[in-house]
């Protein structure tokens, strides 16, 4: 299992943001995303994991890095749910590592990319029951989410921020709008953004998330 990239802060760190990136990316693909967020947030380090090697049916069946499968696009993703599972396990023991390391869990932030953003929304909203700082949910969707899932009082207290953008050809508008809407639903302080862009990040959502982050870490 290939390690996560760390980036430590110019102060001693106490707060911390685990983000992981999108299918076919890797530990590197927000790098740049993350040094820029370190300039104003001087105190927080941030964990890049890598996804592992696996096959992924609708790309003919190649193996690239991927948190799970997706067996199927329509009408809604297919997934392999154990694999689904076992990633959210991993981001599991890095929010365990970062509270062994003296870092408060709610100072400790997830945020994903696409399907990334995916096993974020799952760990945070389905299966982590402690505190948390909040969730940053990326051009994403939530295919654990139903109308019938129950969020316990401490996920109910977790913030989170959901960005898309309005013509995403690859994660439909209105699926993150869905997972956006769900939290809504269950009591959850969550706030929808989204940008004239495709598939993609943009430099205006950086300073928004930038500026998210900096209110919750005063």
């Amino acid at each position: 299992m290939t390690e996560p990239l760390i980036l430590q802060p110019v102060k001693p760190a106490d707060a911390c943001v685990i983000w992981l990136h999108g299918l076919g990316a890797d530990r590197y693909d927000f790098l740049p995303v993350a040094e820029a967020l370190q300039e104003s947030l001087l105190s927080t380090r941030f964990v890049l994991p890598q996804a592992p090697t696996l096959k992924v049916t609708i790309n003919g069946g190649y193996a690239m890095p991927s948190w799970y499968d997706i067996k199927a696009m329509s009408p809604a993703r297919a997934i392999d749910l154990e694999q689904l599972e076992a990633s959210a396990d991993r981001i599991i023991e890095l929010i365990e590592n970062e509270r062994a390391s003296g870092i408060d869990a709610s100072r400790i932030f997830l945020a994903g990319f696409s399907q990334g953003g995916a096993v974020v929304l799952h760990t945070a909203f389905v299966k982590w029951q402690g505190a948390l700082g909040g969730v940053l949910a990326l051009s994403t969707y939530a295919p654990t989410f139903s109308d019938d899932m129950q969020l316990s009082a401490s996920q109910q207290r977790i913030p989170a921020l959901c960005l898309h953008g309005q013509f995403d050809g690859v994660v439909q508008n209105s699926m993150g709008r869905s997972a956006y809407e769900h939290l809504l639903k269950h009591g959850v302080t969550v706030t929808w953004q989204e940008y004239p862009m495709e598939h993609e990040v943009l430099p205006e959502e950086i300073r928004d998330i930038g500026v998210w982050l900096s209110e919750r870490l005063r």
